[in-house]
């Protein structure tokens, strides 16, 4: 069985995968016989399927998959598909534009063959603002290198790595470049949740999944590059709403049921609520009132009961391995 699964999905940009796979062409040289390579085209209107038979001709020596969607099912279905289709131990999923260094690919491939039990790989990486061209970063860490941590020899607790990440930046743990998964372990993510295909955040919670079920390296040096200002969600007119008062809520609350501490999900539920932009609900609830209010009304319950948990864990003294404050409230009555 081949080792590791490089897939592309794409929509209508033909140029940009085009010079992703001539990237690829090279970078690959040497670990032909370890990948595999998927592209999946999302019913593209332009010359996407010139591009991919031009490299599966290129591409002879390894196995080069192709899909095209008989419509566009959305990036995020798009995504799943390429992770739902791979057959070898690791998927490594690629944005069409991403600059990736050419050395990338062998550091991969060195790190699963070294790390029998690996369940997840951050590939650290610096942002670049696409208009101005300057560097970005999350205001929760110095200088541009997105982890602030790195976890090199595998060696380290998987939930305690991703929580940090997870902590520091959203942004980091859903960046898809910079993620190569265990294949099983996102597979049964995606089983666990079917309906992860319509969270822009999910990627998040399959990378919680696989760090709660085996080792995580996170790189310290960087591999490659985002490009801020692109992302697929930014088209949507309600993307803004949707994130933060309903898709990152959601996704912790199914890391909590992956095995994440209910004091950890309900720190980032408070984390998230301080970190909401009103001006976002205010304009969502112009242009969308009802809209609006049943989707930030469920969000301001739930911190609501987050906050009195909180709160009442601190007051009895309630643990990690608490179960709930309500329970636990009962049982200190009784």
């Amino acid at each position: 069985m081949k080792l590791l699964t490089i897939a592309i999905p794409t929509f209508n940009r033909a140029q940009l995968l085009d010079k992703q796979l001539t990237w690829l062409s090279q970078a690959i040289k040497g670990f032909e016989d370890y990948c595999e390579i998927l592209v999946s085209d999302n019913c593209s209107t332009d010359n996407t399927q010139e591009v991919i038979q031009k490299w599966q001709v290129a591409f002879s020596n390894l196995t080069f998959k192709s899909n095209k969607n008989l419509k566009n099912l959305g990036v995020v279905k798009n995504i799943m598909y390429c992770l739902n289709s791979a057959t070898t131990k690791y998927v490594w999923t690629i944005g069409d534009d991403d600059p990736i260094q050419d050395r990338t690919i062998a550091y991969v491939i060195s790190k699963l063959k070294q790390h029998e039990n690996l369940s997840l790989l951050f590939l650290n990486f610096s942002g670049r603002n696409q208009i101005t061209g300057e560097p970005v970063h999350p205001p929760t860490i110095v200088g541009n290198r997105w982890f602030d941590i790195d976890s090199e020899d595998g060696n380290g607790d998987g939930k305690a790595i991703f929580e940090h990440c997870f902590s520091k930046s959203v942004g980091a743990v859903i960046f898809l470049t910079a993620t190569v998964y265990r294949t099983d372990l996102v597979k049964r993510a995606l089983q666990n949740w079917q309906d992860a295909e319509n969270n822009w955040i999910s990627l998040a919670y399959l990378a919680g999944y696989c760090a709660a079920n085996g080792s995580v390296i996170v790189t310290k040096e960087t591999y490659l590059e985002c490009i801020v200002g692109v992302s697929y969600w930014q088209k949507e007119p309600k993307s803004a709403l949707l994130m933060q008062y309903k898709h990152i809520p959601e996704v912790i609350l199914k890391l909590e049921k992956s095995g994440y501490s209910k004091q950890f999900c309900r720190r980032m539920l408070l984390q998230n609520s301080k970190e909401v932009n009103l001006k976002v609900f205010l304009g969502a609830l112009r242009r969308w009132p009802m809209s609006a209010i049943k989707t930030v009304v469920p969000f301001l319950a739930l911190v609501s009961l987050c906050a009195f948990d909180l709160i009442v864990s601190k007051e009895f003294g309630l643990t990690e391995s608490s179960e709930t404050p309500t329970q636990e409230i009962r049982k200190y009555k009784s």
